[in-house]
């Protein structure tokens, strides 16, 4: 069984990014910035999903 590494909180994007935890929320309400999946009532990312996401982005922000 493979054991995947520890998902991203909302708060470890954020910080990854250097952003507010709202703007992060406000951007996924927007269909903007990385793919997050719901776990309950958490958000939770994969960090290689978000660096690839950043990695994506022209240098006006879009993906």
């Amino acid at each position: 069984m493979e054991i995947k590494p520890r998902l991203w909180t909302v708060q470890d994007v954020a910080d990854y990014l250097g952003i507010p935890v709202g703007t992060l929320y406000d951007w996924r309400c927007k269909g903007y910035g990385p793919r997050a999946k719901k776990v309950g009532r958490y958000l939770r990312y994969e960090a290689d999903v978000v660096r690839q996401w950043f990695d994506d982005l022209d240098e006006d922000g879009a993906a």
